[in-house]
């Protein structure tokens, strides 16, 4: 699936960057085009894979590069306001290579929580390619402000969306990790299983062509039912030449029956495992498997019955399923796309903690403008003010 890609704040700069990064090191040639968007110069600077020529700045008048602040009405306000900057990046994408836009922000802090439905309204007006959004959710533990922030602009993005693809950061952080190595873990499980989403179907140069291909149109159709996505991803090494690890497993002599019950629970396992954005898998509307992995360990039986374990599991009549060859690895991997899901408790609770985020915010206020009033009026009222 060919894919512009536009990072939109921090996260979503890094996120994107990581990506490009990725689509070189497998060759699969996803990403037609990466632009990043920010209100930051500092976080513009810091990306790597990006060109310059598509790192895009804006709000100068308003904030002179240093960012919004966690202030996501004023991202989006900026974002409104600049959009003839952005839309100048956007005029060298080359729309007749791709097939769908793809908008990644951080949910939780000021640029990209404002910024990104802003862009996804803008892309939907003026493209007839499907525009889709990548929002990471923040950790309980990052704050009230965060959480709000995240719940007014989960509730905005999904919106102006075809389909939201959400990474929920609190069911990913590990117990005594830095802030900083967690992100940069985070971001490489997010890039892992999302690139192998999309890059199914991409033939590779010198690559086997998948006996049951997932295209473009696959992916797009099971996004088409709107709403929130998420994703699952479940992995094994095998031994690639002669015998060993997995026995029966390995290029000498492969075993179709342990072959395909190896496939059929890989995919169990990357749709009841640790998903992207948990949910109650029976809430899914449409859904996807996609199997990578060296070509003689990838059997369509397999795959036919993991995509028949998932319609049961799933209760839905719409599940598509395919492979994906990959010579130069040592791993069978499956990923299930789950798509308008319903039951998500994640996104229940960071509502209701937001509401009442949003409900002290509004009694701190209050208390501090008549804690300063009480502050700069004397007793009786006898000083006078300068004008």
């Amino acid at each position: 699936m060919k894919l512009a890609m536009i990072g939109f704040g921090q996260a979503g700069g890094k996120i994107v960057d990581k990506f490009v990064e990725y689509d070189r090191g497998t060759g699969a040639n996803v990403v037609r085009s990466a632009i990043a968007v920010n209100t930051a110069k500092a976080d513009l600077a810091g990306l790597e894979n990006i060109p310059e020529r598509n790192r895009v700045l804006i709000g100068q008048a308003r904030v002179k590069g240093h960012g919004v602040g966690a202030d996501n009405e004023l991202g989006a306000d900026i974002a409104e306001a600049d959009i003839d900057e952005i839309q100048g990046a956007l005029d060298d994408v080359p729309v007749h290579e791709i097939d769908a836009f793809l908008v990644v922000a951080g949910m939780g802090g000021g640029t990209g929580s404002g910024g990104a439905p802003v862009l996804a309204s803008h892309l939907k007006r003026i493209y007839t390619e499907p525009v889709y959004g990548l929002g990471i959710l923040p950790a309980e533990d990052e704050g009230g402000i965060y959480t709000l922030n995240a719940a007014r602009s989960f509730k905005t993005f999904v919106d102006e969306v075809d389909n939201l693809l959400v990474f929920d950061n609190d069911a990913w952080r590990e117990t005594g990790e830095s802030v900083r190595g967690g992100y940069d873990r985070i971001n490489e499980e997010i890039v892992r299983r999302f690139g192998i989403l999309f890059s199914a179907g991409e033939v590779r140069e010198g690559e086997a062509v998948a006996e049951s291909v997932v295209d473009s149109s696959e992916i797009i159709n099971t996004l088409s039912c709107g709403g929130v996505s998420t994703i699952g991803y479940a992995t094994e090494q095998v031994e690639t030449a002669g015998g060993g690890l997995l026995g029966r497993f390995s290029e000498d002599e492969l075993d179709a029956t342990e072959t395909t019950n190896r496939i059929t629970s890989l995919v169990r396992k990357a749709a009841l495992g640790r998903l992207t954005l948990p949910c109650e898998v029976r809430s899914t509307d449409r859904s996807l498997v996609v199997v990578s992995g060296p070509q003689d360990h990838l059997n369509r039986k397999g795959i036919e019955r993991g995509r028949k374990w998932l319609e049961n599991e799933t209760a839905s009549m719409e599940v598509r399923g395919g492979d994906y060859p990959l010579g130069d690895t040592d791993h069978v991997a499956a990923v299930t796309l789950l798509s308008g899901v319903t039951d998500v408790p994640r996104v229940k609770a960071l509502q209701e903690v937001a509401v009442e985020a949003q409900d002290n915010i509004d009694d701190i206020e209050e208390e501090s403008e008549e804690n300063l009033e009480s502050l700069i009026r004397d007793d009786g009222d006898e000083l006078e003010a300068l004008f």
